[in-house]
């Protein structure tokens, strides 16, 4: 934690530096950052035996790994299949065209098979995005990691720490950078505060593309490999291992400036059974450039 926000903390300030040395004119108008909440609504269905595994890091996973860990003792069976609808409220800030920093609180309700549970706070997060290198019409691709750290809530036994990283590349075909390809890999580990329990870790290879109209919709597709490692319960398996395909697909709204203004995600996990999930970003903007 302290690494994290120590080094949030240095992006922070290079952020800052890079603005106050961009621009010697003192005419000129100091840039100010996108600030918004970047409000994100999940409608997710998983099949018995498994977890809310697939692209990104939500609060369905982190729900549904706190029904695992803490009712572990009494499912006989396993995990059940469940529904969940969960909202993600990270307040971001895009500090530059290259650096964005994000943090907040994620809250869910869960069915499985006896009614909707109490909608509850389920998980806080912190994380940065970052171009690493921009290809600005050279060959090489825009290179870009994402890191987000999870940890759900209440903080007692069998809270479970995440950290999601997401190295992706995207090869832009055009100078506007309105169509391209993308290849990357997601990389997900999960401590648990239980000397009985234990998630192995995630990972994801994939693949695809993105188109960009001249009236600003975005359709993005992302096919790739999913392998996990299992998750284990006093000595039993709650969740098996498996490799198997994940697919997910994104409509997005954008602004002349390429500020997401709505955006739509269908995601398909085998899991290895499939598993569904819906999210619609409604972002709200505080300023927006």
């Amino acid at each position: 934690m302290r690494a994290v926000a120590t080094g949030l903390a240095c992006l922070t300030i290079s952020a800052s530096a890079a603005f106050a040395e961009a621009d010697d004119d003192k005419t000129a108008k100091p840039a100010i950052p996108n600030i918004y909440l970047d409000l994100r609504t999940i409608y997710a269905m998983v099949p018995a035996g498994t977890l809310g595994l697939g692209f990104g890091n939500t609060s369905v996973s982190s729900a549904i790994q706190a029904l695992a860990l803490r009712g572990g003792a009494t499912l006989p069976n396993g995990l059940p299949a469940a529904k969940s609808i969960a909202v993600d409220l990270p307040l971001t800030v895009d500090v530059s065209d290259r650096v964005s920093l994000y943090g907040g609180v994620s809250g869910s309700t869960i069915d499985v098979g006896g009614g909707w549970s109490s909608f509850d706070i389920t998980s806080w997060n912190i994380g940065v995005q970052a171009d690493l290198y921009q290809q600005n019409g050279g060959k090489i691709p825009t290179i870009t990691l994402q890191s987000t750290l999870t940890q759900s809530v209440p903080n007692e036994q069998g809270m479970t720490n995440s950290f999601n990283n997401i190295l992706e590349f995207d090869y832009a075909l055009d100078e506007d950078e309105t169509r391209g390809w993308l290849a990357g890999i997601q990389y997900t580990t999960t401590a648990i505060a239980s000397p009985f329990a234990s998630i192995r870790p995630n990972t994801i290879l994939y693949a695809g593309g993105y188109y960009q109209w001249p009236s600003n919709w975005k359709f993005t597709g992302r096919l790739g490999m999913q392998s996990f490692g299992g998750a284990q319960f006093a000595g039993r398996a709650l969740a098996e291992s498996f490799t198997h395909p994940v697919l997910r697909l994104d409509l997005d709204r954008m602004d002349d400036n390429d500020n997401r203004l709505f955006g739509i995600t269908a995601q398909i996990a085998w899991t290895p059974k499939a598993s569904y999930q819906l999210t619609l970003r409604t972002p709200l903007y505080a300023v927006r450039n």
